[in-house]
Protein backbone atom coordinates (compact mmCIF):
# COMPACT_ATOMS: atom_id res chain seq x y z
CA UNK A 1 0.00 0.00 0.00
CA UNK A 2 1.47 3.33 -0.99
CA UNK A 3 1.98 5.74 1.90
CA UNK A 4 -0.16 8.82 1.57
CA UNK A 5 -0.30 12.14 3.24
CA UNK A 6 -2.12 12.68 6.48
CA UNK A 7 -4.42 15.65 6.41
CA UNK A 8 -4.99 18.20 9.14
CA UNK A 9 -6.50 16.68 12.26
CA UNK A 10 -7.60 17.88 15.69
CA UNK A 11 -5.59 14.95 17.07
CA UNK A 12 -2.25 16.27 15.77
CA UNK A 13 -0.33 17.96 18.60
CA UNK A 14 0.83 21.56 18.43
CA UNK A 15 4.57 22.19 18.59
CA UNK A 16 4.42 23.27 22.22
CA UNK A 17 2.56 20.07 23.13
CA UNK A 18 5.18 17.68 21.74
CA UNK A 19 6.57 15.33 24.40
CA UNK A 20 9.90 15.77 26.15
CA UNK A 21 10.12 11.99 26.52
CA UNK A 22 9.69 10.02 23.31
CA UNK A 23 9.39 6.27 22.87
CA UNK A 24 11.52 5.15 19.91
CA UNK A 25 11.28 2.14 17.63
CA UNK A 26 14.77 1.51 16.17
CA UNK A 27 14.34 -0.23 12.83
CA UNK A 28 16.84 -0.24 9.99
CA UNK A 29 15.37 0.35 6.54
CA UNK A 30 12.08 1.77 7.84
CA UNK A 31 11.48 5.38 6.84
CA UNK A 32 8.72 7.62 8.14
CA UNK A 33 8.40 11.15 6.82
CA UNK A 34 6.12 13.98 7.92
CA UNK A 35 2.82 13.47 6.12
CA UNK A 36 3.53 9.82 5.33
CA UNK A 37 1.81 6.68 6.58
CA UNK A 38 3.86 3.70 7.78
CA UNK A 39 2.19 0.33 8.52
CA UNK A 40 3.96 -1.81 11.14
CA UNK A 41 3.59 -5.39 12.37
CA UNK A 42 4.46 -5.44 16.08
CA UNK A 43 5.24 -8.77 17.74
CA UNK A 44 8.28 -8.45 20.06
CA UNK A 45 7.21 -8.15 23.71
CA UNK A 46 9.15 -4.91 24.30
CA UNK A 47 7.50 -3.25 21.31
CA UNK A 48 4.09 -4.55 22.30
CA UNK A 49 4.81 -2.78 25.61
CA UNK A 50 5.80 0.34 23.67
CA UNK A 51 2.50 0.36 21.77
CA UNK A 52 0.55 -0.22 24.99
CA UNK A 53 2.34 2.73 26.58
CA UNK A 54 1.69 4.87 23.53
CA UNK A 55 -2.02 4.00 23.33
CA UNK A 56 -2.41 4.79 27.04
CA UNK A 57 -0.74 8.17 26.54
CA UNK A 58 -0.16 10.49 23.60
CA UNK A 59 -0.12 7.80 20.86
CA UNK A 60 3.27 9.04 19.65
CA UNK A 61 6.24 6.85 18.66
CA UNK A 62 9.56 7.93 17.19
CA UNK A 63 10.80 5.91 14.23
CA UNK A 64 14.58 5.89 13.96
CA UNK A 65 17.06 3.76 12.05
CA UNK A 66 19.85 1.70 13.57
CA UNK A 67 23.53 1.93 12.71
CA UNK A 68 26.20 -0.73 12.74
CA UNK A 69 27.77 -1.02 16.15
CA UNK A 70 26.52 -0.85 19.72
CA UNK A 71 25.62 2.06 21.97
CA UNK A 72 27.13 2.21 25.50
CA UNK A 73 24.00 0.43 26.75
CA UNK A 74 24.77 -2.57 24.54
CA UNK A 75 21.80 -1.78 22.31
CA UNK A 76 22.30 -1.10 18.58
CA UNK A 77 23.58 2.38 17.81
CA UNK A 78 20.94 4.68 16.35
CA UNK A 79 21.05 7.61 13.97
CA UNK A 80 20.70 11.04 15.53
CA UNK A 81 17.60 12.00 13.52
CA UNK A 82 14.22 10.28 13.34
CA UNK A 83 10.55 11.10 12.80
CA UNK A 84 7.63 11.17 15.23
CA UNK A 85 4.55 9.26 14.16
CA UNK A 86 1.09 9.19 15.70
CA UNK A 87 -0.83 5.90 15.83
CA UNK A 88 -3.69 6.51 13.39
CA UNK A 89 -4.80 2.88 12.98
CA UNK A 90 -4.63 -0.04 15.39
CA UNK A 91 -5.80 -3.65 15.45
CA UNK A 92 -4.95 -6.86 17.28
CA UNK A 93 -4.46 -10.29 15.74
CA UNK A 94 -5.47 -13.62 17.24
CA UNK A 95 -1.82 -14.66 17.57
CA UNK A 96 -0.94 -11.69 19.79
CA UNK A 97 0.42 -9.15 17.32
CA UNK A 98 -0.47 -5.50 16.87
CA UNK A 99 -0.99 -4.05 13.42
CA UNK A 100 -0.57 -0.29 13.58
CA UNK A 101 -0.16 2.58 11.17
CA UNK A 102 1.86 5.65 12.06
CA UNK A 103 1.10 9.03 10.54
CA UNK A 104 4.29 11.10 10.27
CA UNK A 105 4.22 14.41 12.17
CA UNK A 106 7.63 15.97 12.72
CA UNK A 107 11.29 15.00 12.61
CA UNK A 108 13.52 15.20 15.68
CA UNK A 109 17.16 15.07 16.70
CA UNK A 110 18.20 12.90 19.64
CA UNK A 111 19.33 15.20 22.43
CA UNK A 112 19.95 12.29 24.80
CA UNK A 113 18.98 8.67 25.29
CA UNK A 114 16.99 8.03 28.46
CA UNK A 115 16.49 4.95 30.60
CA UNK A 116 14.49 2.13 29.05
CA UNK A 117 10.90 1.52 30.07
CA UNK A 118 9.46 -2.01 29.97
CA UNK A 119 12.23 -3.02 27.56
CA UNK A 120 11.75 -0.28 24.94
CA UNK A 121 14.06 2.66 24.38
CA UNK A 122 13.31 6.33 25.04
CA UNK A 123 15.02 9.58 24.07
CA UNK A 124 14.83 13.24 24.86
CA UNK A 125 13.97 14.71 21.44
CA UNK A 126 14.94 18.11 20.05
CA UNK A 127 12.41 19.30 17.47
CA UNK A 128 13.99 22.73 16.92
CA UNK A 129 15.39 22.19 13.42
CA UNK A 130 12.14 20.76 12.13
CA UNK A 131 9.39 23.01 13.50
CA UNK A 132 8.27 23.75 9.92
CA UNK A 133 7.23 20.09 9.54
CA UNK A 134 3.99 20.86 11.40
CA UNK A 135 2.98 23.59 8.96
CA UNK A 136 0.48 22.86 6.19
CA UNK A 137 2.20 22.50 2.79
CA UNK A 138 1.88 25.74 0.84
CA UNK A 139 0.23 25.69 -2.57
CA UNK A 140 3.29 27.35 -4.05
CA UNK A 141 5.41 24.32 -3.06
CA UNK A 142 4.16 22.72 -6.29
CA UNK A 143 6.57 23.27 -9.14
CA UNK A 144 9.59 23.79 -6.87
CA UNK A 145 11.17 20.45 -7.80
CA UNK A 146 12.67 19.20 -11.07
CA UNK A 147 9.77 16.82 -11.66
CA UNK A 148 10.87 15.91 -15.18
CA UNK A 149 14.31 14.90 -13.95
CA UNK A 150 12.84 12.93 -11.07
CA UNK A 151 10.40 10.98 -13.26
CA UNK A 152 13.08 10.28 -15.87
CA UNK A 153 15.31 8.84 -13.14
CA UNK A 154 12.36 6.88 -11.73
CA UNK A 155 11.61 5.31 -15.12
CA UNK A 156 15.23 4.19 -15.42
CA UNK A 157 15.14 2.78 -11.90
CA UNK A 158 11.89 0.88 -12.55
CA UNK A 159 13.15 -0.43 -15.89
CA UNK A 160 16.38 -1.87 -14.49
CA UNK A 161 14.43 -3.62 -11.73
CA UNK A 162 11.51 -4.81 -13.83
CA UNK A 163 9.02 -2.77 -11.78
CA UNK A 164 5.71 -1.91 -13.41
CA UNK A 165 4.63 1.57 -12.35
CA UNK A 166 1.17 3.09 -12.60
CA UNK A 167 2.40 6.05 -14.57
CA UNK A 168 -1.01 7.66 -14.94
CA UNK A 169 -1.33 7.79 -11.16
CA UNK A 170 2.27 8.90 -10.74
CA UNK A 171 1.83 11.74 -13.22
CA UNK A 172 -1.26 12.96 -11.34
CA UNK A 173 0.30 12.83 -7.87
CA UNK A 174 1.26 16.24 -6.42
CA UNK A 175 4.96 16.90 -5.88
CA UNK A 176 5.03 16.59 -2.09
CA UNK A 177 2.97 13.42 -1.97
CA UNK A 178 5.00 11.86 -4.78
CA UNK A 179 8.38 12.50 -3.17
CA UNK A 180 7.18 11.31 0.25
CA UNK A 181 5.63 8.13 -1.14
CA UNK A 182 8.63 7.21 -3.29
CA UNK A 183 11.07 7.85 -0.44
CA UNK A 184 9.14 5.54 1.86
CA UNK A 185 8.31 2.66 -0.49
CA UNK A 186 11.39 2.35 -2.71
CA UNK A 187 13.89 -0.25 -1.43
CA UNK A 188 16.74 2.19 -0.86
CA UNK A 189 19.68 1.44 1.44
CA UNK A 190 19.32 2.61 5.05
CA UNK A 191 21.93 5.34 4.54
CA UNK A 192 20.02 6.58 1.48
CA UNK A 193 16.75 6.61 3.41
CA UNK A 194 18.47 8.59 6.16
CA UNK A 195 19.71 11.14 3.62
CA UNK A 196 16.13 11.55 2.37
CA UNK A 197 14.86 11.96 5.94
CA UNK A 198 17.40 14.63 6.76
CA UNK A 199 16.88 16.67 3.57
CA UNK A 200 15.53 19.96 4.91
CA UNK A 201 13.27 21.01 2.01
CA UNK A 202 11.13 19.34 -0.64
CA UNK A 203 13.45 20.41 -3.51
CA UNK A 204 16.47 19.10 -1.59
CA UNK A 205 14.75 15.77 -0.94
CA UNK A 206 13.68 15.48 -4.60
CA UNK A 207 17.22 16.26 -5.77
CA UNK A 208 18.66 13.68 -3.37
CA UNK A 209 16.16 11.07 -4.55
CA UNK A 210 16.90 11.76 -8.20
CA UNK A 211 20.61 11.19 -7.55
CA UNK A 212 19.89 7.93 -5.68
CA UNK A 213 17.65 6.66 -8.49
CA UNK A 214 20.20 7.56 -11.17
CA UNK A 215 23.04 5.88 -9.28
CA UNK A 216 20.99 2.73 -8.67
CA UNK A 217 20.04 2.47 -12.35
CA UNK A 218 23.61 3.09 -13.45
CA UNK A 219 25.01 0.46 -11.09
CA UNK A 220 22.44 -2.22 -12.01
CA UNK A 221 24.11 -5.31 -13.61
CA UNK A 222 22.15 -4.95 -16.85
CA UNK A 223 22.39 -1.16 -17.04
CA UNK A 224 23.52 0.05 -20.46
CA UNK A 225 27.04 1.38 -20.69
CA UNK A 226 27.31 5.16 -20.77
CA UNK A 227 29.99 7.02 -22.66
Amino acid sequence: MTPGLSGPSVFDPAYEDLPERLRVFPLSGALLLPGGRLPLNIFEPRYLNMVDDSIAGDRLIGMIQTLDGEAPTGQPEIYQTGCVGRIVAFSETEDGRYLITLGGLIRFDVAAELAEKDGFRQVRPDYTRFCADLEEPADDDEGTIDRTGLLTALRGYFDCRGIQGDWDAIEETPDGRLVTSLAMVCPFAPSEKQALLEAMTLPERAETMTAILQMAAHEAPDAPARH
